[in-house]
């Protein structure tokens, strides 16, 4: 009998919930450009701690508190729950930064790097075996950051930095044995008293932005919410999709950014950064279409 493939209903709702995802995701640059005026840090500080209040109340409806009971209760093994905090704040405070200071574009670029960062840690920390097409995947992308330093004579280091905090955090999460939101909560529940220490001396310095208008108060507690929604569209998501599937809808993220910094920001894209996307673009591709041929195949008899 023929095989024929099968589009499963929960995968296409996987898919759904991918795509919700991506695009929250991908339209954070509209979000946080509406912060003009408060710096990034301060936003940075607001967005770990209504992050944490709201994941609170989520968990608490979601009947969640199981796995976060139990890596509370073990506090010797929250010390990579540490650094993935660490790390994720880094990225946050980075990305809040390229926002305000309108360099969406060199956002949007790290975050196409991520998945071959995540390639390379594999290989290198890790000792996963590296395709040869990945391996000339990963080589493009490097070509591409080093004529972005020889021509423009600078190294994207947002770029940089994004992919290497978000591709470090990532290596780390694996070995943390919490799922996606409770291990969120956890990240921010262990960054809140340095969020409490830095809110408090704002205050008494005369800096904080906090309840000085409605509109910045809201835009602030805003932020934990916009943060947490995406993270439980991508828990639905992964819960139905294979992985390169998921590697396939995340590309809308950066995508989606990059036509935001032109159309909307109207950032200047030169020449040498066109080409510079282009290889990165295509080393994107050859990844994907690398993975692509990997992956399992869902058949059913006819």
């Amino acid at each position: 009998m023929p095989r024929t493939q099968t589009v499963s209903p929960d995968a296409t709702k996987g898919v759904g919930f991918g795509l919700a995802a991506y695009l929250m995701w991908g339209c954070f640059p509209l979000f946080f450009a509406l912060f003009e005026g408060i710096p990034a840090y301060e936003v940075l500080i607001h967005r770990v701690l209504w992050s944490c209040v709201f994941l609170v109340g989520l968990i608490t409806i979601l009947r969640r508190w199981p796995p976060v009971a139990e890596a509370l209760r073990r506090p010797r093994r929250l010390g990579r729950v540490l650094a993935c905090a660490v790390l994720i704040g880094l990225n946050w405070g980075l990305y809040i930064y390229a926002v305000e200071s309108r360099q969406v574009l060199q956002a949007s670029l790290g975050y196409f790097l991520t998945p071959l960062i995540n390639v390379t840690l594999g290989l290198l920390v890790l000792r996963e075996r590296m395709l040869r097409l990945q391996g000339v995947a990963v080589a493009l992308a490097g070509i591409a950051i080093v004529i972005q330093l020889v021509m423009l004579g600078e190294i994207p280091w947002i770029s940089l930095a994004l992919a290497l905090s978000f591709g470090t955090y990532g290596l780390l999460r694996k070995q943390v044995p919490l799922d996606g939101l409770s291990g969120l909560f956890v990240e921010t529940l262990l960054l809140m008293p340095l969020g409490l220490l830095a809110l408090a001396w704002l205050s008494e310095a005369g800096l904080s932005h906090f309840l000085a208008d409605q509109r910045s108060t809201l835009l602030l507690i805003a932020s934990g919410v916009i943060t947490a929604l995406p993270l439980l569209a991508f828990a639905g998501a992964a819960r139905r999709l294979r992985l390169a599937t998921l590697g396939f809808l995340m590309y809308l993220n950066p995508t989606i950014q990059f036509m935001i910094a032109l159309l909307v920001f109207n950032e200047p894209l030169t020449p040498t950064q066109l080409a510079t996307f282009i290889l990165i673009w295509f080393s994107l591709a050859l990844y994907s279409w690398t993975a692509w041929q990997g992956r399992p195949q869902e058949t059913k008899e006819a």
